[in-house]
């Protein structure tokens, strides 16, 4: 992962590793992802687990991550004769770029921000010095 913007700048970005770049994600929480994704099916954390040949423990915290950043969705489906389990599947693309658009657009007025602030406070200490 970069550790810097000119990195970021420099690097071959995929379209994926926006997940990792605007998330804070992990390797495994983007494959856990397209596993997902590649699925007809939705799926429980045990088969994503098995998928990614992790332990269950692991999967799931690869899966609460997911959803908090809102890229998967998670269901309940109810036994017939009591009890129920979750299975999990991508968001839908629109709504989850519409939601990075949204997080470049706010970033990028924080660092109009920082960058006029830079402006006004250095600008001043250079026109007093001179």
């Amino acid at each position: 992962m970069a550790s810097s913007m000119v990195e970021y700048l420099q690097s071959d970005m995929e379209c994926e590793g926006l997940l990792e770049c605007l998330h804070g994600l992990k390797q495994l929480d983007r494959r856990c992802f397209e596993i997902l994704v590649e699925s007809e099916d939705h799926l429980t954390v045990d088969e994503v687990a098995d998928a990614v040949e992790r332990e269950r423990s692991t999967a799931y915290r690869s899966i609460q991550r997911l959803l908090q950043a809102g890229l998967i969705q998670k269901e309940q489906v109810n036994y017939e004769h009591g009890g129920y389990y979750h299975v999990y599947h991508p968001t839908d693309p629109n709504e989850v770029a519409d939601d990075m658009q949204r997080m470049l657009n706010d970033w990028y007025a924080q660092m109009g921000t920082l960058i006029q602030e830079f402006r006004d406070k250095y600008d001043e200490k250079i026109l007093a010095a001179e």
